[in-house]
């Protein structure tokens, strides 16, 4: 327990340091598939990990910046959509403001009885809270992809040092076989993830536009990312879009079209795609899978509840390969008991 608290305590203040080192890890893992495809067509490891994290570089800059503007309008507006949406929902928002009236009145009362001095916190400046902001962003991304290259370019330096460190053949052999089994699993698993929720932010986007909701490549983005938080980002991404479909559109039907075409492509990529391409093999215990999102979105906000499961993968299938783990890891398993470690017998994968 003391282990696990001073953990915590370490991941919440060092935040800075570990977000980064995290997802540049993750990063690295999500394109080792391609980097070793392409190694088979006699690209060398050094070329084609600068070319992979420079393309995904390069793909976060245009969201960021497709969506800044965007994002930054609406929040502004977030005022007038909020008194649109009590208008045309006010047959649904009476007994709300029944409550909240009375709420005000018990506040009333109970500070008619004496006076409580209040404390006034000066917050900094919008220019400073932005500048500040960015700068975070910035340097998380330049850590984040630095660290994803010198992984990528390092190609088998790892797995040589690691087969150094153990005495023995057959600790070498057990070693070498456990780690390319974590590090196979793991990058499919990443990779498919990614390309699923890509595609499912595509449909929302040509779905949306179908409907006429404007910016819809926004929600497609937001959707893409918020699929990374298992049923916690559906229904996040179904309340927003529904929000501003019905400041949007003029009819209460027509702007419940937009949320639910977004729960139906959510609920059918979780319930048929995903199993379907990622299999039972890396199937999650559905509470661990919420106790951790929780937990390091309290860590790390949405940074940390969107490296949630990824990370948990990762510290599954260690478990899986990794004997006195095992038990830890039939926990952190779906319905289907986990696999056992492979064994040192069998001949190493070829990479």
């Amino acid at each position: 327990m003391l282990v696990v608290i001073s953990l915590l305590a370490t991941a919440y203040f060092a935040r800075d340091v570990i977000l980064p080192i995290v997802l540049g890890f993750l990063l690295a893992l999500t394109l080792s598939p391609l980097s070793r495809a392409m190694l088979r067509i006699r690209i060398p490891h050094v070329v084609s990990a600068i070319a992979l994290v420079s393309a995904t570089g390069l793909l976060i800059l245009a969201i960021i910046g497709g969506t800044a503007g965007t994002i930054a309008v609406w929040s502004d507006e977030l005022p007038l959509m909020g008194a649109e949406i009590r208008e045309k929902l006010s047959a649904m928002s009476d007994a709300v403001e029944e409550v909240r009236a009375a709420s005000k009145e018990v506040e009333e009362f109970s500070g008619a009885e004496g006076t409580t001095p209040e404390v006034i916190i000066k917050q900094p400046g919008l220019l400073d809270s932005a500048f500040d902001t960015f700068t975070q962003i910035g340097a998380t991304l330049v850590v984040t992809l630095v660290l994803a290259t010198l992984l990528l370019s390092s190609g088998e330096l790892f797995y040589r040092k690691l087969v150094q460190a153990f005495p023995t053949m057959s600790g070498k052999k057990r070693a070498l076989a456990t780690v390319y089994n974590i590090e196979r699993q793991v990058s499919r698993y990443l990779l498919t993830i990614t390309v699923i929720n890509s595609t499912l932010g595509a449909c929302l986007w040509l779905y949306l536009t179908a409907l006429g909701m404007p910016n819809a490549y926004v929600w497609g983005i937001a959707a893409a990312l918020l699929n990374f938080l298992p049923y916690i980002g559906g229904f996040i991404g179904t309340m927003l879009v529904g929000a501003f479909a019905i400041v949007h559109f003029d009819t209460l039907g027509y702007a419940l079209l937009a949320p639910l075409g977004y729960q139906i492509l959510t609920g059918f990529e979780g319930q048929f795609i995903t199993p379907w391409l990622v299999g039972r093999r890396l199937s999650m215990n559905t509470v661990a899978v919420f106790l951790t999102v929780v937990i390091w979105g309290w860590l790390w906000g949405i940074p940390g509840a969107l490296v949630a499961v990824p990370f948990l993968v990762v510290f599954k299938v260690f478990c899986e390969n990794f004997e006195p783990l095992h038990t830890v890891g039939i926990f952190l398993s779906g319905d289907e008991t986990a696999e056992a470690p492979e064994d040192a017998s069998r001949p190493l994968p070829r990479q």
